[in-house]
């Protein structure tokens, strides 16, 4: 026994210190409680919301809704007013948050996701809407978004550039971009207008260039984009 004894615990430390998933090791990759980010549900991208509560004559209470996160504590709903920049924001514990919102105005909304066991906010996509005001038949088209050069770019020195954006619009009847387009931080030349989403304009190097999109549709609605900027190396 003397000797069966000091080498039964020696085999006993030996399996113990082997043993998988003791709480000495730590926790495995991807298990930090990481809330994830979250898939949008209503209001549709790109769509006409007409199933808003009326509040007033310009006015309607819309609930945004979207799918939950396993590990998330709790949601941030940021909405932004695309025709005066106005950005509402709002704390939800669930997967649905209800706002007032003013009708016949384009928005975009997304949601950030936050767990306590987890230092990231994980963003959403970003979604586009039409909030529906009454008697409207045609809708005007949705802000242009900066495709390329993205705002705030640095780009290569060269002759020229192809500027890019993208247009979208409720009824799909966009019919023409105009862009404006310069060194002056409010652009005030215009390029004129294409049927394309896209333009070639002569750069030079160690310039900052501004640029902006006006789009229109065929009920002659139109709406402007925020002013986008690159530099040239």
């Amino acid at each position: 026994m003397r000797i069966l004894k000091p080498t039964m615990w020696l085999l006993l430390l030996v399996v113990m210190t082997a043993c998988p998933g003791s709480k000495d090791d730590g926790p495995e990759e991807g298990d930090m409680g990481d809330p994830g980010s979250v898939s949008l549900v209503f209001p549709e991208n790109n769509s006409e919301c007409t199933e808003g509560n009326t509040v007033n004559d310009q006015q309607s209470a819309i609930t945004f809704q979207w799918q939950t996160s396993e590990n998330a504590d709790s949601y941030e709903v940021n909405v932004k007013n695309l025709q005066n920049g106005d950005t509402q924001v709002t704390e939800s514990l669930s997967n649905e948050a209800t706002l007032t919102l003013n009708s016949n105005t384009p928005y975009e909304w997304y949601v950030t996701t936050s767990s306590e066991d987890s230092e990231t906010a994980p963003k959403s996509a970003i979604w586009k809407f039409y909030n529906a005001g009454e008697g409207v038949i045609n809708y005007a088209p949705f802000p242009a978004e900066a495709f390329y050069p993205k705002r705030g770019a640095t780009i290569s020195a060269n002759s020229s550039v192809a500027l890019e954006w993208k247009g979208d619009d409720v009824d799909d009847d966009i019919t023409e971009f105009e862009v404006f387009f310069g060194t002056e931080t409010i652009p005030s030349t215009s390029l004129g207008g294409s049927a394309q989403n896209k333009m070639n304009v002569n750069i030079a190097s160690g310039n900052t260039y501004y640029w902006q999109v006006k789009t229109v549709d065929g009920a002659g609605n139109t709406s402007i984009s925020e002013i986008f900027n690159f530099k040239v190396e």
